[in-house]
């Protein structure tokens, strides 16, 4: 199964949908704290509605903890400085898939840390800054499912 990490997320809505998203893949959320917001925010809780019970979520202190959490998974960085299409990487069970905040997006150093060839984008027009974060990741989580013929789901 794919896995979903928010790096620092500040929306709360944007973060019950893509709780949502990951309840309804069967796909682990994982949170890199700072947190913008707490668990039990209601913007967070009315945008996830009852899919909070169903979704594996869970927070993490720092991203090296959550390397050492997952034993040192392979991760696609998602940014717009990504040098390749996300449609262009080929998705393997446990990877994961790391979406910066809302406001600034990862930070250089971290996909730095990644690997440049491990930096993706979705594609869009030169002009536009950026897709919200909970469409973005259900596009590229969708895209990695696909890719792996959907398992589990029906």
């Amino acid at each position: 199964m794919l896995q979903v990490a928010l790096y620092e997320p500040e929306i709360p809505p944007n973060t019950g949908n893509i709780m949502r998203l990951c309840a309804n893949t069967g796909c682990p959320l994982h949170l890199i704290k700072p947190l913008g917001f707490t668990l039990e925010d209601k913007q967070l809780r009315r945008a996830g509605l009852d899919y909070r019970e169903f979704a594996d979520v869970r927070v993490h202190e720092s991203l090296e903890a959550l390397i050492a959490a997952l034993n040192n998974p392979r991760i696609w960085a998602l940014s717009t400085r990504g040098t390749q299409n996300h449609t262009e990487a080929k998705f393997q069970e446990g990877d994961v898939l790391l979406f910066g905040p809302e406001t600034r997006g990862l930070p250089v150093a971290v996909i730095k840390e990644l690997g440049v060839d491990k930096c993706l984008r979705v594609p869009m027009l030169p002009e536009s800054r950026s897709l919200n974060l909970s469409n973005a990741t259900a596009l590229v989580l969708y895209e990695g499912l696909r890719q792996q013929g959907f398992p589990g789901m029906a």
